[in-house]
């Protein structure tokens, strides 16, 4: 019945800038985005989190769809697309495109270029992973040895980690998602279901690795692959999973080297209709193939709501900017918005042809160059620094009115005060099962 209806109350996530979703939701109210807008209309309380009541919102931006006089809100379905049209056609239609309209996307891309299944690994900070533990190698030496991380493990260590993965508790999938993989890409709990020692001829295998602390081949090994050009993530190689990510964070906390891992991605396998966007759409989100149609939302490549927003907002505004003859200066790559721009355009891939979706998370901006400092406050510096170059960038698009009625900047060295004044996280180190 209504638009822009929310799975959860807390769909939005966190709203401090210091981190990278409360970043780029800061970035979205600067821009002027009245998704924002409702939504501080429609917040409950939440501590840190921005929560919404999820029928309030949703009628809110329903009543402001049917009373904007420049919208013809038409409820029906779409099955084919225009073109060779003077006119632009946006499609935002999210995860669950209908099969018509995925088959007419389909027949424009090209089939081997749409998926339809998104079957991913978890993604960590590198940071977070332990170097004292995993060693840098390839297997047999072949490729760059930095590429690869791997964490050793012990006889012991990969029987107690497989009877971890065996009786995690499972995400239920959705009456629309068929219960069907793809053998090159099982699930890690599939592959340990079909025996315990069937992970070591898959990803786990050790063969043509060896451990330069022992001088000896592991028994089994984890793979972690760079999943961006500046190497601050890295990749669980073949862990697909639709382990619920408590389980998640706890069994894979059990692999060597991870113990104290901050995960930017857990793991997944559901129906995900997206375009592979490094192949198939420009800078401005269009179709190489027919210009005239543009893409927005989850369907890029982008996961989330908050950046399913932020990626139509962009659109929006620079299509506005575009229509009125306004030149548009390239998004900073040093915002959260530039940031998201580059992944779904495939700059930020250390391999474009490995695409996969994804959140807007710490390890998209570039490298933090001061002085070193803790991890909070090195964020915050970025946070700073991202407001600053997005500000600039607004005031570039002068045809664009970008401030929200009501619009309070929040201050990302206010929040850095406040970490100050608080006692120091205790780590707590887990010894691996």
């Amino acid at each position: 019945e209504h638009l822009a209806e929310l799975v959860c109350s807390n769909s939005f996530r966190g709203d401090a800038v210091l981190n990278a979703v409360g970043l780029i939701k800061e970035e979205m109210r600067r821009a002027g985005g009245v998704l924002m807008d409702v939504a501080r209309e429609a917040a409950v309380p939440a501590g840190g989190a921005l929560a919404v009541d999820r029928d309030v919102f949703a009628a809110e931006v329903t009543r402001r769809i049917e009373a904007e006089p420049l919208v013809t809100l038409v409820r029906e379905e779409v099955t084919r697309l225009p073109v060779a049209d003077a006119d632009v056609t946006i499609v935002a239609t999210g995860p669950l495109t209908s099969g018509a309209l995925a088959t007419e996307i389909q027949r424009l891309t090209g089939e081997s270029q749409l998926y339809f299944y998104d079957s991913i690994a978890p993604i960590v900070d590198a940071e977070s992973i332990d170097r004292d533990i995993v060693f840098e190698a390839s297997r047999y030496g072949k490729g760059g040895g930095a590429d690869y991380l791997n964490c050793p493990m012990s006889r012991d260590e990969y029987y107690a980690f497989i009877e971890a993965v065996r009786t995690a508790e499972l995400a239920p999938m959705k009456d629309f998602e068929e219960t069907k993989f793809f053998e090159a890409c099982l699930p890690i709990e599939v592959m340990a279901e079909r025996g315990v020692d069937t992970p070591l001829f898959g990803p786990m295998k050790p063969v043509g690795l060896e451990d330069p602390r022992t001088g000896e081949e592991p028994y089994a090994v984890v793979q972690l692959r760079t999943e961006n050009k500046a190497r601050t993530a890295y990749n669980l190689v073949g862990f697909q999973s639709r382990m619920k990510w408590g389980d998640q964070k706890r069994v894979f906390g059990m692999i060597p080297g991870l113990a104290e891992a901050e995960f930017l991605r857990f793991g997944s396998v559901h129906r995900n209709t997206f375009l592979h966007g490094p192949k198939l759409l420009g800078p401005a989100l269009e179709l190489k193939a027919a210009p005239e149609i543009r893409f927005a939302g989850q369907i890029t490549g982008v996961e989330g709501y908050v950046e399913s927003m932020a990626c139509g907002l962009f659109l929006g505004i620079s299509l506005a900017a575009e229509l009125r003859g306004v030149a548009i200066p390239e998004l900073p790559a040093t915002t959260a918005l530039g940031a998201l721009w580059r992944h779904v355009t495939g700059e930020l891939a250390f391999d474009p042809e490995r695409f996969q979706p994804s959140n807007i998370n710490w390890s998209m901006f570039p490298v933090y160059e001061g002085p070193k400092v803790a991890k909070r406050k090195k964020r915050g510096f970025m946070a700073i620094r991202a407001l600053e170059s997005l500000d600039t960038w607004l005031d570039a698009l002068d045809a664009v009115e970008h401030r929200l009625p009501g619009f309070v900047a929040k201050d990302p060295q206010a929040e850095l005060d406040a970490l100050a004044d608080q006692p120091p996280r205790r780590r707590h180190r887990r010894r691996s099962s």
